[in-house]
Parts: C-alpha cells; structure tokens; sequence
C-alpha cells in the first residue's frame, strides 16, 4: 500500500514539474510579458514549488514508514528464530534427561566379565548410544581429578585422598553431561577435603 502511495505522489509530482517547465516555456516565447501574467505565472510557480516539497516531504515519510516496518520484521523474524531454537534445546534436553538413566543402566550392566557374550553385546550397544549422544551435542563432564566446580559437579560427600588436593575430586558417583554447552545433569561427586 506504501508503494502504492508513493506511485501516485510521484505521478503527481512530475505531472506538475511538466506544468513547470511548460509555464517555463511560455515565459521564453513571449519576449514582452505582461505583468499580470508574470504575476500568474510566479505565483503557479511557487505553488508548483509548495506541492513538489510537500510530496517530496511524503515520499520521505513512507519511505522512513517502509524502512521502519522492514527493521521490525527483521527483529521479529531474529527472535522467533531465538525462540525457536530455545523451545527446540529444552526439548531435546528433556529427552536426554530422560535417556540417561538407561545410560547408566548400561555403564552398571557393562561391568561383568569381558568374555561373555552377553556383556560384549552390551558393550557395542552401549558404545553406538554413546556416539549417537555425543553426534548430537551431548558429551560427558570430565570428574575425577578435576578442580570442583559447582556449575558442573553436584558434591554429595567429602572424602580423604593422598593422591589428590583439597577441592579436587577424587570420586565419581554418578556421570554428569552437557547438550551444547548446557548442563542436562550435574555429575554427583565425592571431593576431597
């Protein structure tokens, strides 16, 4: 509808331009003007010149109108797809949450004899789940012998060691992971003290 707008004014404003250079014209034909009509014509002209500043003063206004809309839009459109990948990782993180008690189920049912059958399937399953987890993002928090940090471990005893400091973490209880550099579950840990 503004382009529409900004056709017509500009239809206008060269239809009176030409009106202009006609008036212009007919200033240069007549060698003798007549006072009246050069009053006639000054005062077309200068109503010429009011109504070309006042489109031209339009135009600038849809303009600044149009260019304001596209600036919203394009805001708009930056934070749907904000929104969007936020709905989609607190999606995806809920189904991780709900994946990684199987996980450990896993890690608890890999450790029997290396030799059965049964446990070295396990293994191979256990290790395709981990590599489709980690192909989508979500990797584990790194424990043991790491500096405690409560952004990443959650510590549930203290513990006394000869291998490692105080503040370090000597155990680990239960695995902890991030998706994308977001913590899905805290590792739960024993430090030293």
């Amino acid at each position: 509808m503004a382009d529409q707008e900004k056709e017509i004014l500009e239809e206008e404003m060269e239809q009176d331009l030409s009106d202009a250079e006609e008036l212009k014209e007919e200033e240069t034909e007549d060698e003798e003007p007549v006072s009246k009509e050069d009053k006639k014509a000054a005062k077309k002209q200068a109503k010429l010149n009011k109504k070309e500043d006042s489109y031209k003063e339009k135009i600038d206004q849809l303009e600044d109108r149009v260019k304001r809309q596209m600036a919203e839009f394009e805001n708009f459109r930056k934070r749907t797809d904000k929104e969007k990948q936020a709905m989609f990782d607190t999606g995806a993180k809920s189904v991780i949450e709900k994946i990684l008690p199987v996980v450990d189920n896993f890690e608890r049912g890999r450790q029997g004899s290396k030799e059965d059958p049964f446990v070295d399937g396990m293994n191979r399953i256990y290790k395709q789940l981990m590599t489709e987890l980690e192909n989508i993002g979500v990797k584990p928090i790194e424990a043991v012998g790491q500096e405690f940090d409560p952004n990443l471990h959650n510590a549930v005893m203290q513990v006394e060691s000869d291998e490692y400091e105080s503040g370090v973490i000597a155990q680990e209880l239960q695995k902890g992971y991030t998706y994308h550099d977001m913590v899905v579950r805290h590792s739960m840990v024993g430090v030293v003290q």
